[in-house]
């Protein structure tokens, strides 16, 4: 296949010829035998890699399966994607984590990478089967209870000190449990004045202080998933100024929407489409967060995609779940957060959302500079244009997503997986 007119990293247009799954030569004015794609100038970015990603497959089928669930992503512009634990059942023995590992390679769309809970059954009391995890045939290296925290800290220094064996990250959910009982949304003036339980921000970053020190403490990589406030960003500094193993990542939600939208939403307040955990929080997080993203203390970003049916979020807010799904608009949000103020660009965009997390995760053969001789995952991305987002129009299972209606830039073109089109013109190949 021949790629014809493109921007690798935003660069001069060239063209791309891809063999064996390889990229075999980037130049101008290519030409040859089999199919030709027209680029359109769209850039060229190394395929995404979701670090952060729930395909609820198996047991919540009725949200997501690891078929659509793949099939957003590869509209969204990703070649890999992590599958969180919490399933049913959890994914915290070598059979389940085979399962969903399996069932990515059987649908193909994108590469399906497995996390592995951290605890048994996520309850926090015992460690799972981490080694045989990791030396199951899915090769786990990433571990995690998302969606709740690793508490315990003689449990969590456990874990830091067991997954050194096989150079593993235990990725933490950072979340006081004592310190958000019954918490409904970020803690400020906005929940106050809705009478809604607040998630104080001290909850968050209590535990990225203690982890961090327990990860010096071993030696041992600690991932600190969806970072939302702004003294967990300094946490963070603090931390990798000492030279320790630690990243971390950001949701796109969390770079451009705010708790505002709780109390003044295009159709009122207390829409559940905003609750997600960690909760929405205030505009000066958000500007924290977008700057530690620019300046590389936020290693990545991640979607955190959640999806729910429509029974799960359309109901009175304390008894909507949370979350929010993200894989297909998760490139617009970040061009329009952090590309069109300035503050990456698309050579940045591609280490945050491809080369880092790809790397964190120890996934080899994504997140490769595009150049000959590298794997053929790549994105074609058009900058250009606005267009408001239907979530009719998605892939995903689910359609909980925050942006509805809104106008955002860009769109995914194109999305080649080892050389194949997963998706061309927009849509699924």
């Amino acid at each position: 296949m021949i790629i014809k007119n493109v921007r690798i990293l935003g660069g001069d247009p060239v063209d791309l010829r891809l063999h064996d799954g390889l990229i075999a030569e980037i130049g101008p004015g290519l030409t040859g035998a089999g199919e030709t794609v027209d680029g359109g100038g769209a850039v060229a970015l190394p395929g995404l890699v979701d670090l952060h990603t729930h395909l609820r497959e198996p047991g919540r089928e009725d949200a997501e399966t690891v078929q659509t669930g793949t099939q957003s992503a590869a509209r969204g512009g990703y070649t890999a994607v992590h599958a969180m634990a919490n399933t049913s059942p959890v994914a915290d023995t070598a059979g389940v984590v085979e399962q969903v590992w399996r069932l990515g390679r059987e649908h193909g769309h994108c590469d399906v990478q497995p996390v592995g809970a951290v605890t048994v059954g996520l309850e926090g009391r015992q460690l799972a089967e981490l080694g045989a995890m990791a030396d199951s045939a899915a090769r786990v290296r990433v571990f995690s209870d998302d969606g709740k925290c690793v508490s315990d800290a003689v449990l969590m220094r456990r874990a830091l000190e067991y997954v050194k064996a096989f150079d593993g990250v235990v990725a933490q959910h950072a979340q006081e449990p004592r310190l958000t009982e019954g918490a409904q949304m970020n803690e400020g003036v906005v929940s106050g004045r809705l009478g809604l339980t607040g998630w104080p921000a001290v909850a968050e970053e209590a535990i990225i202080a203690r982890d961090c020190l327990l990860a010096a403490h071993v030696g041992s990589r600690l991932h600190v998933c969806h970072v939302s406030t702004a003294g967990s960003v300094e946490i963070i500094r603090w931390a990798k100024s000492k030279g320790w193993n630690v990243t971390a990542e950001v949701t796109p939600h969390h770079l451009l929407l705010t708790d505002d939208l709780v109390e003044d939403s295009p159709v009122g307040a207390y829409n559940p489409i905003y609750k997600v955990n960690p909760p929405l929080r205030t505009r000066a997080d958000v500007e924290a967060l977008r700057a530690a993203l620019a300046d590389g203390t936020i290693d990545v970003v991640a979607t955190d995609h959640a999806p729910h049916p429509v029974e799960d979020k359309e109901t009175e807010w304390s008894a909507a779940a949370m979350g929010m799904v993200g894989l297909e608009t998760a490139l617009s949000v970040v061009q329009e957060a952090m590309v069109d103020t300035g503050l990456l660009d698309w050579a940045g965009v591609a280490d945050r959302m491809s080369a880092a997390p790809a790397r964190i995760g120890r996934l080899p053969g994504h997140g490769q500079p595009l150049e000959v001789g590298a794997p053929a995952n790549l994105t074609l991305y058009d900058p250009s244009g606005r267009t408001p987002v239907d979530p009719a129009a998605f892939a995903s299972k689910s359609r909980n997503t925050p942006y509805e209606g809104m106008t955002l830039p860009g769109r995914v073109v194109a999305t080649f997986l080892r050389g194949r089109a997963t998706v061309l013109e927009g849509k699924l190949t």
